[in-house]
């Protein structure tokens, strides 16, 4: 099987399956949780603060056991998975994308949170003045204005995914055309003595990440300066 067969079968086109999904996911889950974050008084908020950024310090392969623990046929989100599916988590597709929302998390929601903090809040009450549900100022108000923090929460969610290697090595493990993903066959290639194709395989993930930031960074000033 060729290492650049896409999509889905090849690792590239695995990894980009996996980072597309997870920076949905994690969209859909993190702007709501961003939001409340922003603008909560909660005694929770430190502790939950926390816990969002606690992929950023926590060693891969720590969080990749505990998450091999969750998720597995025994675990509290395994077991459950498995009598409603009859599939295991571990070692598929779907683990990795579950793995892979908890270990980006903090790269969708910190830009998110850090935006909806720079809101003018004056906006948002016109609107509920005028007659807006919170619904409908939060999407009419609230994100047009927080453009630039959806920007760097998919670039940031999406860079950090492609490139995971200790969580879904330790979640997925190496199977071919289903959790073989671009940073595993790297190492393959690297434990192969393969050099020639480990170069590219890192060339492309090297250039693609730098290229995003380039992009993201650029567009930002760019929206800064207006």
């Amino acid at each position: 099987m060729s290492i650049f067969s896409f999509p889905g079968s090849g690792p590239i086109g695995l990894s980009a399956q996996l980072a597309a999904v997870t920076t949905l996911v994690l969209i859909l889950i993190g702007t709501p949780l961003a939001w409340w974050l922003s603008g909560t008084s909660s005694r929770a908020k430190s502790i939950i603060e926390a816990t969002v950024a606690l992929p950023i310090v926590l060693p891969p392969t720590v969080m990749g056991f505990y998450l091999l623990i969750l998720l597995g046929p025994y675990g509290a989100i395994g077991h459950w998975w498995v009598e409603l599916t009859g599939e295991t988590l571990t070692f598929s597709f779907s683990g990795l994308v579950i793995a892979s929302c908890f270990y980006s998390l903090p790269f969708a929601v910190q830009p998110l949170q850090n935006a909806f903090e720079a809101l003018d809040r004056r906006n948002l009450e016109a609107a509920w003045t005028l007659g807006a549900s919170r619904l409908d100022a939060f999407f009419t108000v609230a994100v047009p204005q927080s453009a630039r923090g959806f920007l760097n929460a998919i670039v940031l969610a999406f860079a950090h995914t492609l490139g995971e290697f200790g969580v879904v090595l330790m979640v997925g493990g190496n199977i071919p055309g289903e959790t073989r993903v671009i940073s595993i066959a790297i190492y393959d290639q690297v434990e192969s003595l393969n050099y020639t194709n480990a170069h590219q395989l890192s060339a492309i993930l090297l250039t693609f990440a730098f290229s995003a930031l380039l992009l993201m960074y650029v567009i930002n000033r760019r929206w800064q300066r207006r």
